[in-house]
């Protein structure tokens, strides 16, 4: 179980990384090109948030349930903390996130509630490009193994 939820959760990253590049770019055109929102824009938006709920979710039962890295964490998290890698995994990784996925949502909920389409993708492209640069400020890149599991 723990392999799978973690292979689905290491893919599932590249769809979020297409779908947040094409909504940001779609988003800036729309704003500076003062163009419509159109039904397109908002499935598009609906589904970036969506998937990245999806991967919150998947990233939460690894984190609690799962996780060999971070049952050890848990069993002495005052020692994980002066551990580099254990204190990434058991706090860095998830809370950075977290608030990315929160961002996100917040950008969602407040671009669905404004009217002016401008203002949708305004909205749209500043918040979720804050959100990108946070979640991906946490992605481990650095480890190559990890990137194509």
């Amino acid at each position: 179980m723990y392999n799978s939820l973690l292979f689905v959760h290491s893919w599932l990253r590249w769809i979020i990384l297409a779908l947040a590049l094409i909504v940001i770019i779609k988003a800036f055109i729309g704003w500076f090109g003062n163009k419509d929102y159109s039904k397109g824009d908002n499935a598009l938006s609906a589904s970036f948030v969506g998937t990245l709920h999806l991967q919150a979710l998947i990233g939460l039962i690894l984190y609690v349930f799962l996780s060999p890295i971070t049952q050890s964490a848990f069993q002495n998290f005052g020692g994980a903390m002066k551990d580099a890698a254990l204190r990434y995994w058991a706090v860095e990784h998830i809370l950075a996130m977290l608030v990315g996925v929160i961002i996100a949502q917040i950008g969602r909920s407040r671009s669905k509630k404004a009217v002016e389409a401008v203002k949708k993708h305004k909205t749209t492209a500043i918040f979720y490009l804050i959100a990108l640069i946070v979640i991906l400020s946490r992605v481990p890149f650095n480890e190559a193994g990890r990137l194509f599991r």
